[in-house]
């Protein structure tokens, strides 16, 4: 499988559990990549880049999905595959905390990497 991107569909439960620039995003009005009740971030697997992530914003993520998430893997052009459980895949989406199923958790820096960042390996069997 040849993945260069995880595309993140989470519906945040708790938007205050995110600093943006320092500041507490009470209402996810802050936090770049909001859509809806959602949470549409793109990752570049082999760094942790996010994807349009605007220069010079940081931010500390620490949102409850509970199974409420949607994640496939992308080429360049489109979806390749889909996560089959229903949790937060923790080897993408959480570095420098354990979120056990049910949380993102990651640090971003000003320029959108994620910080620790460290690249997943994928499963095929985990991915359908």
């Amino acid at each position: 499988m040849s993945a260069i991107y995880i595309e993140v569909s989470a519906e945040v439960r708790y938007w205050e559990d995110a600093t943006v620039n320092g500041l507490d995003d009470t209402d996810g009005e802050l936090i770049p990549m909001k859509l809806g009740k959602n949470w549409v971030p793109v990752i570049r697997l082999e760094d942790g880049q996010i994807m349009s992530w605007p220069k010079g914003t940081t931010a500390d993520v620490h949102y409850k999905v509970c199974d409420q998430g949607e994640y496939w893997l992308r080429d360049e052009e489109k979806r390749i595959a889909k996560w089959r459980g229903c949790y937060v895949p923790n080897d993408f989406l959480c570095h420098g905390s354990q979120g056990y199923g049910d949380y993102i958790i990651f640090k971003v820096d000003e320029s959108g990497l994620i910080q620790g960042w460290k690249v997943p390996e994928v499963d095929p069997d985990e991915w359908e």
